[in-house]
C-alpha cells in the first residue's frame, strides 16, 4: 500500500492566492493577498507539504513569485514543490539551493525532452517532478494555452523511464470544478508507468480523498493536490490529513 500525502495548493497570480477555474485566466478568484501568508496557515494546521504555482511565470515563460516560493521553503519547515516558470537549469537550481523539495517540470518536458532528463539525471529523479497536465489526454503547455500532440501517458513512460520517480497528473477538465478527480485516469498512468502519481484537479469533498486513499491500495498514486476545496471550506486541511491516516 502507498501512504497518500495531502497537498494543499497555492496558486500565486499578480502577488495574489487565486484559483483558475479549468485552467482559465480570465475565470479568477482572489482567495488570500499574500501565497506566504496562505503557506503560514497550511503549515501551522499539520501540512507536511504545500504546492505552489507561479500562474504568471507559467504564462510568461520565467520566474515571478520566487520569493514567495523561497520563504515559504526556507521559514515554515514544510516541504515545497513549484511548479510554473522554470524553464532553464538555472531556474531550477535557484529553487534547489534554496530549499525548496522539489521542482515541477511542464512546458519544458515537451519543448525540451533532453534537457529535462539531463535534470532529472542532475538532480535526481526525487527532486524533478514531471507534471503531466491533460486536455483529452494530451499535454497541455505554457499555462495550459497551448496543446501538445503528446498524450500524459507516453510522456510519463518517457521520463519515467528516464529516471522520473514522481509524476503529477492534472485533469485540466477536472481542475478548479470541485466535480470530483478523475481516478481512472491517474490509476491508468500510474500503471503504465510504475512512478510515484500525485493526483490533481477536482476533489470536492473527503469521500473523493477516500477514493484517491483506496486507489493508492491498488497503485502507486501516492498524494493528492486540494485547492478549491479547502479555500470554499468543503472540508478542513485536519481533516483531510486525518482522512489519510484513518483510511
Amino acid at each position: 500500500m502507498t501512504s497518500i500525502d495531502i497537498y494543499p495548493a497555492i496558486d500565486m497570480r499578480g502577488g495574489k492566492c487565486v484559483r483558475l477555474f479549468k485552467g482559465d485566466y480570465n475565470q479568477e478568484t482572489i482567495y488570500a493577498d499574500s501565497p506566504f501568508e496562505m503557506a503560514k496557515s497550511f503549515a501551522n494546521q499539520g501540512a507536511k507539504w504545500i504546492h505552489m504555482v507561479d500562474l504568471d511565470g507559467a504564462k510568461d515563460g520565467k520566474r515571478i513569485h520566487d520569493k514567495d516560493v523561497i520563504r515559504a521553503a526556507t521559514e515554515l519547515g514544510v516541504n515545497v514543490q513549484i511548479g510554473g516558470g522554470i524553464r532553464t537549469e538555472e531556474d531550477v537550481q535557484h529553487y534547489l539551493d534554496n530549499g525548496v523539495t522539489r521542482v515541477i517540470i511542464g512546458s519544458l518536458a515537451i519543448s525540451q525532452p533532453e534537457l529535462a532528463v539531463s535534470l532529472i539525471k542532475k538532480f535526481g529523479g526525487a527532486r524533478i517532478v514531471i507534471g503531466l497536465d491533460a486536455k483529452d489526454g494530451m499535454v497541455a503547455t505554457h499555462g495550459w494555452l497551448e496543446t501538445s500532440t503528446k498524450s500524459a501517458i507516453e510522456v510519463g513512460q518517457y521520463f519515467a523511464n528516464h529516471g522520473a520517480e514522481v509524476l503529477i497528473f492534472t485533469d485540466i477538465a477536472t481542475d478548479g470544478t470541485l466535480t470530483g478527480p478523475n481516478i481512472t485516469a491517474n490509476e491508468t498512468l500510474a500503471e503504465a508507468t510504475g512512478a510515484e502519481v500525485i493526483v490533481s484537479g477536482g476533489i470536492s469533498s473527503l469521500a473523493d480523498i477516500k477514493r484517491v486513499v483506496q486507489a493508492g491500495t491498488q497503485s502507486t498514486i501516492g498524494g493528492v493536490i486540494i485547492g478549491k476545496a479547502l479555500y470554499e471550506n468543503r472540508f478542513s486541511l485536519p481533516e483531510a490529513l486525518n482522512e489519510v491516516t484513518t483510511c
